[in-house]
């Protein structure tokens, strides 16, 4: 999967795109997020506090309880 980051998101983790291949407990983008925050100290302090992202699956705006359902690109940034 291709994740997409934008705004601060983008400059805390240190990068504006990069591909993951997700363990299979990671069903929906809530669920991705969390995983993510445990990737390094940039992605902790990019995803610490969910309610300030927004997300895309496939292009596509979605709510962070939206399953990824094999999405190919999540995108995740600010409101």
């Amino acid at each position: 999967m291709e994740l997409l980051y934008f705004a601060w998101v983008r400059e805390t983790v240190g990068a504006g795109q990069e591909s993951v291949d997700q363990p299979e407990t990671v069903r929906t983008v809530a669920d991705l997020i969390g995983w993510l925050s445990r990737q390094s100290p940039g992605h902790a302090a990019a995803f610490a506090d969910p309610a300030k992202l927004r997300a895309a699956i496939d292009q596509r705006f979605v709510p962070l309880d939206t399953p990824l359902n094999g999405a190919k690109e999540v995108a995740l940034f600010p409101p």
